[in-house]
């Protein structure tokens, strides 16, 4: 038999074990501060809520930075402006031809440049974790112009839908101009956000 004290040993060894590994994990809920540092920076946008909403759940990524939240707010942009190009994309697919067909492909294609741009921009803020003055400002204005100039596409695909001649009442036209309105909501917040990043990252 083995000695008591390398039996008594085993068993308090193999309690500890047993007592360490039932300990149940919780997932880690975002610092309160956090998220009010995210409500604070999205009250300086024109759709603040949905800012809010939309970036949120991020907090832990984002933590205090403004950069991390900017950049955040770009790639949720892009993600839904991917979603809208392939959406459109599909409705001119199945539109045959005539003016609706042509106005989707254009939208389509449209849509396509700003998310280019929006990219464009994800690049700028990426590349300034690593870089200093005076090459801050000078992606900062970058990326403005980008975010600026994917706006302006997405507001010429909604324009390209009044030669139609639908008067605004075509199902399809109503859909994209719809999605592409929320879509412009998201780029503005994400500008406001970039716009922020002149005072400091």
């Amino acid at each position: 038999m083995l000695p008591r004290t390398v039996l008594m040993s085993s068993f308090f060894f193999l309690l500890a074990f047993v007592t360490c590994t039932s300990v149940p994990m919780t997932p880690t809920s975002p610092d309160e501060n956090t998220t009010e540092f995210i409500r604070a920076r999205c009250g300086g946008t024109r759709y603040p809520d949905l800012c809010y909403t939309s970036l949120s759940g991020y907090a832990a990524a984002v933590q205090h930075s403004p950069l991390k939240l900017a950049r955040v707010a770009t790639n949720v942009t892009l993600a839904r402006l991917r979603a809208l190009c392939s959406h459109v994309s599909a409705l001119r697919r199945a539109s045959g031809a005539g003016h609706v067909a042509a106005a989707l492909r254009d939208c389509a294609e449209e849509l396509g440049d700003a998310a280019d741009h929006v990219g464009r921009t994800a690049t700028e803020l990426r590349e300034l974790e690593s870089v200093e003055e005076p090459e801050v400002a000078w992606r900062v204005s970058s990326a403005q112009t980008w975010m600026s100039a994917a706006l302006t596409y997405e507001g010429t695909c909604s324009d390209g839908f009044r030669n139609v001649g639908s008067g605004g009442t075509s199902s399809v036209e109503a859909d994209v101009c719809r999605r592409v309105g929320k879509v412009k909501k998201y780029t503005s917040n994400a500008l406001a956000l970039v716009n922020g990043l002149v005072d400091g990252r």
